[in-house]
């Protein structure tokens, strides 16, 4: 028998933020993006309240390496050794050796890193399973098509169980929590590509999927309006940035005026604490960096 359960991790002792995924066919199991070290435990817990340990897992799925989905990747991997990771070809490198991802993350969250993620331990190259996009993961008789889709970041992949109509799409959907009213984009640096995810976004709907399933947090229903409210949002997120950007050459100034805009706008769907709920999920101040980043790129590309 097939099942899919959401494992609410509780980051930070709040709920409905960072989603892992039990995957079981068969009596074999699977967790697609077991989120970050820091809840670890929250992740024990949840095994263990339906009968398993992480001596029963068999493999980890990551649609893509940010430690919010893949950090506790490591140490999952010390407490079984005999652990599958099925990472994209281009985040590979860094799950073996993450000193790299680390110092990234380092520059993002400051001082705050150890508390919010916890120990990111590498994961033993023997261990890592590599993908390209297009390959078929099996749990038990269960099979899910990978997709790769850049955007939110260059290593991302999508998994489509055709069987079940769920794309798992990791950040490529952003972020929904409980199916709500607002889609709010999560664009960190360094590799947010619109162009590219836009590609990505037609690659999901290829697939005719009946629902989504994002990170943050849970379900989203109706694929085709989602990911056209959001590619609206998305786009309307980077005219705010630009528009920003051009006001003043002060990056703090500028950072300012995108985070007073953004949450000007969440509030005319969200309570005041949910809209606090999406942009603490989000990082929103990190929103503004890679979107700038981004527009930089382009207007230096000219693309």
């Amino acid at each position: 028998m097939d099942s899919t359960t959401v494992l609410d991790l509780n980051w930070m002792g709040r709920p409905h933020s960072i989603a892992a995924v039990l995957l079981e066919s068969g009596g074999h199991h699977a967790i697609l993006d077991p989120g970050p070290a820091s809840t670890l435990e929250s992740l024990r817990a949840l095994l263990q309240s339906r009968g398993l340990s992480v001596s029963d897992l068999e493999a980890i799925l990551l649609t893509h390496i940010h430690l919010d989905h893949a950090g506790a990747s490591g140490s999952l991997l010390r407490e079984n050794p005999d652990l599958r990771v099925f990472v994209h070809r281009r985040g590979a490198e860094h799950l073996a050796d993450p000193s790299k991802l680390l110092a990234s993350a380092g520059r993002l969250w400051g001082d705050d890193l150890q508390r919010l993620f916890g120990e990111t331990l590498p994961v033993s190259e023997q261990n890592i399973q590599i993908l390209d996009g297009a390959e078929t993961v099996s749990v038990g008789a269960r099979k899910l098509e990978v997709i790769y889709t850049p955007g939110h970041a260059s290593h991302h992949v999508t998994y489509f169980d055709e069987r079940e109509g769920i794309a798992f799409a990791g950040d490529t959907a952003g972020i929904r929590i409980a199916n709500g009213p607002y889609i709010m984009p999560a664009t960190p640096p360094p590799d947010i590509d619109l162009a590219v995810w836009e590609e990505s976004f037609a690659a999901i709907l290829d697939r005719q999927p009946s629902k989504l399933f994002v990170t943050h947090f849970g379900y989203a229903e109706n694929p085709a309006k989602h990911i056209a409210d959001f590619r609206e949002r998305l786009h309307l997120w980077a005219e705010i940035t630009e528009q920003a950007m051009q006001s003043t050459p002060d990056v703090a100034a500028a950072l300012q005026s995108f985070v007073e805009q953004t949450q000007t706008e969440m509030r005319k769907y969200l309570s005041e604490t949910d809209a606090e709920q999406h942009a603490f999920t989000a990082g929103l101040p990190l929103s503004f960096l890679g979107l700038a980043r981004h527009i930089r790129k382009r207007s230096t590309t000219g693309e």
